[in-house]
């Protein structure tokens, strides 16, 4: 009756006081978790119930979940009150908060889909009852519950809602960390080399774990030749801790090696002198026969990229000589790099011969030969100044 009269009456600050105490007591008499709960339901239920009492009463009741120690009473607790907080607006952060219990309940229980499932119900990121922090944190929750379901899709999508920019704030170290932690499982099940290198270096600037160095390394070793990778490869070529590779860190030496040998126009010997080194790094071990292939047809296509800046055209079995290849696996390589654009090549099988320049039009070719004149001409007039004023200065001191 009293309940009754405060809420009738519009006054909310007795209400509230009433329905803590309400739960206080109870507590404190040792009731069950069904009354607990059935007294919970009645107090938030009961009509034209204000939402500071509902939100009271939920405060009260959530470091409850946290005190029992049997399994089957802490979920009845949970469900009730996330039943509670179903559809109010006013307690989204509380309702996020008891979905995350709950699915790590589960996952302690063995369900992992059940955890995955019950996480993506709640669309955290539209929440403006939670801190940025928050919604970092838990969408964090969700990526590695989805990939240890096994569900790469929807981490790719949960990993996409979180904020680069919030990551590099001051104080979320940790969580970026944990972020491209996670994001390296994401790649590494989709092979993709040269993003596990950008992971591996965010994690690296962030903590400055040389161990995360190395894998950037490696990995951006193991990626496409293109623009985006060789702007890296320069960048962590000039990385303190490369430079300083021959001296005073000496675990950096293979990496800083494949790096400048990458980097210069000049032929790769397989195996190198740091494979064993290199693919024995930890990153690697995940799919290690899959990026030891890779390896391998990275440092070919080097090789050919070289051979292609240095002969207009060669025969296939002197290439395949100097690069240690039989001929189907260089046509294959050659295919592949004409294909997605490396390289301009055109192999003539009958005569044996690849050619690594294009044919040049009428235009292109007269372009040519007149830039060339224009530059003889320039010489010469050059020369001509000199040969004079060497005259004149020698018949001024005569």
């Amino acid at each position: 009756a009293l309940e009754k009269k405060c809420r009738m009456g519009n006054d909310t600050l007795n209400l509230v006081k009433l329905c803590e105490h309400a739960l206080g007591i109870a507590r404190s008499m040792g009731a069950g978790v069904d009354d607990l709960i059935e007294l919970i339901n009645t107090l938030c239920t009961r009509r034209s119930q204000k939402s500071r009492a509902v939100s009271a009463v939920v405060s009260v009741a959530m470091p409850w979940t946290e005190e029992y120690v049997d399994e089957g009473e802490k979920l009845k607790l949970v469900v009730a009150l996330r039943n509670v907080t179903d559809g109010k607006i006013f307690l989204e952060a509380e309702r996020a908060r008891l979905t995350l219990v709950l699915a790590k309940m589960k996952e302690e229980a063995g369900d992992v889909s059940a955890a995955a499932d019950v996480l993506q119900e709640v669309h955290v990121e539209t929440y403006g009852a939670l801190s940025k922090k928050e919604k970092i944190e838990y969408l964090l929750e969700q990526m590695r519950v989805t990939l240890a379901k096994g569900d790469y899709i929807r981490a790719a999508i949960v990993s996409n809602k979180i904020n680069r920019k919030a990551l590099s704030e001051e104080g979320m170290e940790e969580h970026k960390v944990r972020f491209f932690t996670l994001m390296t499982e994401y790649h590494q099940y989709e092979k993709d080399a040269y993003n596990l290198a950008l992971d591996y270096h965010s994690i690296y600037t962030t903590n400055h774990d040389l161990t995360a160095l190395q894998a950037a390394i490696i990995y951006v070793s193991l990626s496409p030749y293109d623009m985006d990778q060789q702007q890296m490869m320069n960048r962590l070529i000039i990385d303190e801790n490369v430079t300083a590779a021959d001296s005073s860190k000496l675990e950096l030496q293979p990496h800083k090696w494949i790096i400048q040998a990458l980097l210069k126009k000049e032929m790769i010997t397989y195996p190198t002198p740091y494979q064993a080194e290199l693919e024995s790094h930890q990153a690697l071990q995940q799919g290690k026969e899959h990026w030891h292939d890779i390896f391998f047809t990275r440092l070919i296509q080097h090789n050919i990229r070289v051979a292609a800046s240095y002969y207009r055209r060669i025969h296939g079995s002197r290439l395949a000589e100097l690069l240690g290849l039989d001929m189907n696996r260089l046509e294959e390589e050659v295919s592949t790099m004409v294909s997605d654009g490396s390289v301009y090549a055109k192999i003539d099988r009958p005569k044996d011969i690849i050619r690594f320049s294009a044919p040049k039009s009428a235009e292109a070719v007269l372009t040519d030969w007149s830039n060339d004149i224009s530059e003889l001409l320039s010489l010469v007039d050059a020369t001509t100044h000199l040969i004079n004023k060497e005259v004149m200065t020698s018949q001024a001191i005569s």
